[in-house]
């Protein structure tokens, strides 16, 4: 049986949100982002990003943190814990935003940043065999199936070796598809990530870090007292979405019976679906979001959304 860290440990989403943006953790951060990036990450700063707003209505469940590497690359650091319909788009305007952002009027082209979007998810996001998934650019030959690479003139002039060098990158950690079994140091980080708590024989640059400060029995009488409620709420959000998608999916399917099996397992999957974007709808409302934000997030038309809000 595996000896584990006794102490439990603080969730990864409310320490990147309340304890990772001070600088005397920033081991910790590197420790992660060195394991993801198989490359000794240095954080020089944190920005500001949607984490660090207050109201309950910019942070629905979701955490954010901007960094700044050595090399003064971007670095997004995104969390989700519940579904979202439309992730995917947000990924891309995540990148695109910190591109943007990040070069000033009259600054040439050769300024715009490095970017890296880290997504941390714990909902089914896409289709794979895989749990953790790397995307970036390239630009492949029609005819010739060739990548097309930079001149030497231009790795010195970019300091970069390849072109996708030059673009943002994506990783998508699929954390629940993790199996526990933990092959290497992103492996060891992948299972804090998922349960909470940190084997002993792990090694992982920034474990051992994790091991001695983000202990709950550290926290203050208030922050024990907002962790708590952090927990619960998450735990009420996720019980409400998998309940509705299950008593969505057993209407749809006792009401396909008699059109067949697989259909009425068909149609019992999109009413579950539709059940689970109604009561994150409910729940978004209720902290307070637009009815246009809500709308988007979830994929309802505005017309749908007001009528769950009167």
């Amino acid at each position: 049986m595996e000896h584990t860290q006794q102490q439990p440990l603080i969730r990864f989403d409310w320490a990147l949100k309340r304890l990772l943006r001070n600088k005397a953790n920033f081991d910790i951060l590197e420790g992660f982002l060195s394991a993801l990036l198989k490359e000794d990450i240095r954080i020089d700063s944190i920005g500001e990003s949607e984490g660090n707003q207050s109201a309950a209505a910019d942070k629905f469940n979701r955490v954010d943190i901007l960094a700044y590497n050595s090399r003064q690359e971007v670095i997004i650091i995104e969390l989700q814990v519940s579904y979202e319909a439309d992730y995917w788009f947000r990924m891309v305007y995540g990148a695109c935003k910190a591109v943007a952002d990040h070069i000033g009027r009259g600054q040439d082209y050769g300024q715009v940043r490095k970017v890296f979007h880290i997504n941390i998810v714990y909902f089914e996001i896409g289709q794979g065999a895989d749990y953790v998934y790397h995307g970036k650019n390239e630009f492949r030959g029609v005819h010739t199936d060739d990548v097309l690479q930079l001149t030497p003139e231009q790795q010195e002039h970019f300091g970069k070796r390849e072109i996708c060098d030059l673009f943002p990158e994506y990783y998508i950690l699929r954390v629940n598809d993790f199996n526990d079994n933990a092959k290497d140091s992103l492996d060891e980080w992948i299972y804090y990530l998922k349960n909470d708590r940190i084997p002993k024989r792990f090694e992982a640059k920034g474990l051992e870090q994790v091991r001695e400060r983000l202990l709950i029995d550290g926290l203050t009488k208030q922050e024990r007292l907002d962790y708590e409620h952090h927990l619960n709420q998450t735990i009420f959000e996720s019980s409400v979405i998998k309940s509705n998608y299950q008593k969505g999916r057993f209407e749809g399917m006792q009401e396909g019976r008699s059109e067949g099996l697989q259909e009425g397992e068909a149609r019992g999957i999109e009413k579950g679906r539709d059940a689970e974007r109604l009561s994150i709808a409910r729940t978004l409302l209720g902290r307070g979001l637009s009815e246009e934000d809500t709308a988007q997030i979830t994929g309802l038309t505005i017309e749908q959304v007001r009528k769950i809000k009167s």
